[in-house]
């Protein structure tokens, strides 16, 4: 898969994606970015990207001209889309991440300073991200968490290819928890069933845990979620637990 990314500040991505597996993925081929540099595709020789806003009002726009000579660059006779990371945009989350992941090719669009000039998003932007409800001083960070959120779903980019189906959100719910060795540290021991080798009962104590953690950090992930019989039945599990501890849950699920 390619990834074209339109910026002010190519040095930023140098370390993000030189590093562990993204590294590992461009060296093999699997994973490739091109960085463009949106002054590149400035005409004055002082390479100017950015103006007041019309109307009046703190801070700069990036160009219209500017920004659209970079992207139909870019993108030539392709119908690749353009993203433009926003905090206005939809919510980036693991689903649009698996449906990014089934595209050959992607450009990212990293604005800068105050916004774009909106006719660059109504005629050159197909849509735009968000990974997040907060605004951060450009959109060089949420590239980069895009790239790495899509890369990774990628065939051969991780090395055991079950590694992303038991992520968090894959199937709706957090993770379960994880363990390794010392089975003992520090009097703290890790769950016995773990170290049972009965694949059957470890199962069911992963999405029985898996529930637990979102049921209690991410009701909201339950309330949206198609549960199966056996989640159901490990959920009213959980609400005799709770209840025989004296807890009280608000997030509990019929």
């Amino acid at each position: 898969m390619h990834f074209d990314i339109l910026t002010l500040f190519p040095e930023m991505f140098s370390g993000p994606l030189s590093a562990s597996i993204l590294g590992k993925a461009r060296k093999s081929g699997l994973v490739s970015v091109d960085i463009w540099n949106i002054r590149d595709f400035a005409l004055d020789k002082h390479r100017i990207v950015d103006d007041t806003p019309y109307g009046g009002g703190a801070g700069m726009v990036l160009k219209a001209d500017v920004l659209a000579r970079a992207i139909e660059s870019v993108r030539g006779d392709s119908d690749t889309p353009v993203i433009y990371m926003s905090p206005q945009g939809q919510a980036f989350n693991q689903q649009l991440a698996e449906q990014l992941a089934k595209l050959p090719r992607l450009i990212l669009l990293s604005g800068h300073y105050e916004e774009i000039d909106e006719r660059v998003r109504q005629h050159w932007v197909d849509f735009e991200l968000s990974i997040g409800d907060y605004v951060l001083t450009g959109g060089e960070l949420p590239a980069m968490v895009v790239v790495d959120a899509v890369a990774r779903l990628l065939p051969g980019v991780l090395g055991d290819e079950s590694s992303f189906r038991q992520d968090s959100f894959q199937d709706g719910l957090l993770d379960h928890p994880h363990y390794t060795r010392p089975a003992e540290f520090r009097g703290l021991h890790v769950p016995e069933v773990l170290l049972s080798g009965h694949h059957e009962r470890i199962a069911r104590y992963r999405l029985k845990e898996a529930l637990r953690r979102t049921l209690e950090r991410r009701p909201d992930l339950l309330a949206k979620k198609e549960l199966s019989t056996e989640e159901r039945r490990l959920l009213r599990e959980l609400a005799e637990e709770y209840s025989a501890e004296g807890r009280v849950n608000d997030n509990e699920s019929d």
